[in-house]
């Protein structure tokens, strides 16, 4: 009997996917657990493993494509059988045209051995034209990680003559460049790393556009990133879910941020007297980040309406506290989350919070690792930033935005001193919150953190 393979629905706010590659190609003999496909979110780039075994009888979904959670991608059958081929339904500009064959075609052209390899080495691979079964990997279990392809250089010759799958091109553009019979070796990318985009392809297709068009010129950043000028940036994997993700946050809840000046100089001498107690090599460093969650989950005991979920089916609010900690990447922004916050020590959350920092821009997370926060706490005080008015984080419905700690004058016992002052906002959804329980949350955070003592209270 037929299984139907679909798209994984990770999350609650997960609406859809990216089918970013398949490691099959329709005919192929798999079993249970193998690595059918990759889909990529703006969370994570994850494999999607077979989920009996059979024939792959057809890939409804091609490489690059993105489709809404539950569809249809792929049809497993048992040898012999012929099942009715079916026909996707793609996010995409334009319409597909004979969807339902195209999937073998484009798995073919798509079709490679599975690596194991972290997500940011996958998606440098592929920006980069690399086949990363020619990368010799020196993760755990010879995974290949980033700097295994940042360290990794392709004969002249196979770039040359390299496959559509193989040249720095984005799935728009070599999905383009197919149906049109375009040459993707003889086309200059206007994209970040000389990446072909659609925009290059359209103007290889009209000469007198592409006559009349000035060259991008490279600009760099103040923190080297180059981007061309003039030029344009395609809009695709983690950061258009982001974008998209963003606007649905603030399209579908009523989002308010209110601010409150901390006085952290307290908090300052606590975090200096820890680092000088725990100043052994092995010790963990503690930061204002660390004290800032104590106290957050401290102050989410005691107003449990700020520790919860709007979903379809209401409001829920927890007993638990996973909390989120946002950490901004090269090409974006992951939140994972540390699971039972609330019965953790100062320390055991400075671990805890080093080693999702570390594993995220590893590119080494777990789907466990980034589901099921409840509260998130997003700090730039490392970028110079006094505040800022951050977005929630649906289902949840609130998030901590925490600013630096600078000196500044201000009145301290009816005089004028010098005192470590630090600006908080937290943004909720007013649908959930009245606007005075979560004033006096942030309050009481703030009173924590400047009496730091109050936490054991």
């Amino acid at each position: 009997m037929a299984t139907e393979v679909v798209m994984p629905k990770w999350g609650l706010t997960m609406k859809a996917g990216k089918v970013s590659r398949w490691f099959k190609s329709e005919g192929d003999r798999v079993k249970k657990g193998d690595a059918l496909f990759e889909v990529e979110t703006d969370k994570i780039t994850n494999a999607v493993e077979s989920p009996g075994d059979g024939v792959l009888f057809q890939i409804v979904v091609p490489a690059g494509e993105t489709v809404a959670v539950k569809t249809v991608v792929a049809v497993l059958a048992q040898p012999g059988e012929t099942p009715e081929r079916r026909m996707a339904t793609i996010h995409r500009d334009e319409p597909i045209e004979a969807a339902h064959t195209a999937g073998g075609a484009a798995a073919e052209a798509q079709h490679e051995t599975f690596v194991a390899a972290s997500p940011i080495a996958r998606r440098l691979a592929r920006e980069r034209g690399i086949d990363l079964s020619r990368v010799t990997g020196s993760g755990p279990k010879g995974r290949v990680i980033e700097q295994d392809v940042l360290d990794f250089e392709a004969p002249a010759q196979d770039r040359r003559s390299a496959a559509p799958s193989e040249v720095n091109a984005s799935p728009q553009a070599v999905a383009l460049a197919s149906r049109e019979g375009i040459d993707l070796t003889r086309i200059t990318g206007s994209g970040e790393a000389g990446r072909i985009t659609k925009v290059d392809i359209l103007r290889a297709m009209n000469p007198v556009f592409q006559a009349s068009a000035a060259p991008a010129q490279p600009a760099v950043r103040s923190d080297g990133a180059a981007f061309p000028l003039p030029g344009i940036l395609p809009m695709e994997g983690m950061r258009k879910v982001i974008a998209d993700n963003m606007m649905a946050s603030l399209h579908n809840s009523a989002q308010l941020t209110v601010f409150v000046t901390c006085d952290a100089t307290a908090m300052t001498r606590l975090r200096d007297r820890l680092r000088k107690k725990y100043n052994r090599p092995d010790d963990m460093r503690i930061s204002y980040n660390d004290i800032i969650c104590l106290a957050a989950c401290r102050a989410l005991k005691d107003f449990p309406i700020i520790n919860s979920w709007l979903t379809d089916e209401g409001i829920v609010v927890h007993r638990h506290i996973n909390l989120g900690i946002a950490v901004a990447l090269d090409n974006g922004l992951v939140v994972p989350n540390i699971k039972d916050a609330q019965t953790m020590g100062l320390l055991q959350l400075a671990r805890e919070t080093r080693r999702l920092v570390q594993q995220s821009r590893a590119g080494d997370l777990t789907m466990d690792d980034i589901q099921g926060g409840t509260f998130t706490i997003t700090n730039v005080s490392m970028l110079g930033v006094d505040g800022f008015t951050p977005i929630l984080n649906p289902p949840e419905t609130a998030i901590l935005g925490v600013g630096r700690a600078v000196d500044q004058p201000a009145v301290f016992d009816g005089r004028i001193a010098v005192r470590k002052m630090m600006t908080l906002s937290l943004t909720f959804d007013h649908r959930v919150a009245d606007g005075a329980p979560a004033m006096r949350f942030l309050r009481t955070l703030a009173d924590f953190l400047e009496e730091p003592a109050m936490n054991l209270a």
